[in-house]
């Protein structure tokens, strides 16, 4: 059953526009932990469905399609709250059949979007995690995830964690064409900032890098100049996917927005989601040696380990 909770009047973003009304749509769920396969970490975790940033990249597009709910103008007009997740994520965490593993938050919503002001059902099922000592990484483009600097912080004394802040680009322009309800780059930056000084192992993940728009030299520059200035610890980078619910919509957009470059989107994409590593690995040379001059990690955070258990003592007779 659906509770759809009352909507106030729309924040203004940053660029002095408002965002479309969102419907919070309260909700239950069965599980909280779902299991992951063919991927760096073990379990995904999503308090929320749906989101308001309605990136016109967003590879989640595809899944909302799949599921026959919008990918198109209409997706993040609406965010599914799970209500319960901090109870059930307790609960499972408590199962002695429960395996552990690498928990990451925000792979299909972000966990730090404005509702999580509201709920805060990201901070409750961190401190779950945290208690439960398990290790976890989480990606944002939120600068809410501030408020649990120290939290973030005693859950890496715990048993380790590491936070993607998500930032293809500083060019502002770009941003604000392909991720109209996000917080601008210097506060995603002073986010970052603040996260590194509390001790939590932050950095960046520069992706999507949009060919023909974010993939030239000076652009991916600065991205990475500003990682570094903001006290980033590893960065990464991917080229544009485009999957099926994702395509259509970017390219309605990039349409209207880049006019001139949709014939060459056509072309590059034609008959593919993914492009070859021929395509690709300009960009990654690039990324790499750009990474390399700013003195940053070339490789993902490493998988924190659990302290092992302490030993039980015999004693002697």
């Amino acid at each position: 059953m659906f509770y759809r909770a009352p909507v106030t009047t729309p924040p203004a973003t940053p660029a002095g526009l408002r965002r479309p009304p969102t419907d919070l749509i309260e909700t239950t769920c069965r599980t909280a932990l779902q299991p992951v396969r063919g991927m760096w970490f073990e379990w995904s975790l999503n308090p929320y469905g749906g989101c308001v940033h309605r990136c016109t990249f967003c590879y989640v597009r595809a899944f909302e399609r799949r599921a026959d709910r919008p990918s198109d103008d209409r997706y993040g007009r609406a965010v599914r709250v799970k209500t319960n997740v901090v109870t059930v994520l307790r609960d499972e965490l408590r199962r002695p059949s429960h395996r552990s593993g690498l928990v990451c938050l925000g792979t299909a919503t972000d966990p730090y979007q404005p509702a999580e002001g509201r709920y805060r059902l990201t901070r409750g099922c961190l401190e779950a995690l945290a208690a439960a000592r398990r290790p976890l990484t989480l990606t944002t483009r939120g600068p809410l995830v501030v408020r649990d600097a120290a939290l973030l912080a005693e859950a890496d004394a715990a048993a380790g964690v590491s936070v993607s802040i998500s930032l293809p680009t500083v060019d502002e322009a770009v941003v604000r064409r392909t991720e109209p309800g996000t917080a601008p780059p210097r506060q995603r930056l002073r986010a970052l900032e603040r996260l590194a000084g509390a001790g939590v192992r932050a950095g960046v993940l520069m992706a999507p890098v949009l060919p023909g728009i974010s993939d030239g030299e000076a652009s991916m520059a600065a991205t990475v100049r500003a990682a570094r200035d903001a006290g980033a610890a590893f960065l990464l980078a991917g080229v544009l996917h485009l999957t099926p619910g994702t395509r259509e919509h970017f390219l309605a957009a990039l349409a209207s927005d880049w006019p001139e470059l949709l014939p060459r989107y056509l072309d590059l994409y034609r008959g593919r989601s993914h492009l070859p590593a021929a395509l690709t690995s300009p960009v990654a040379t690039r990324a790499a040696r750009l990474r390399a001059a700013a003195g940053i990690s070339a490789d993902r955070p490493p998988r924190p380990q659990l302290p092992p258990a302490p030993s039980q003592l015999r004693l002697a007779i």
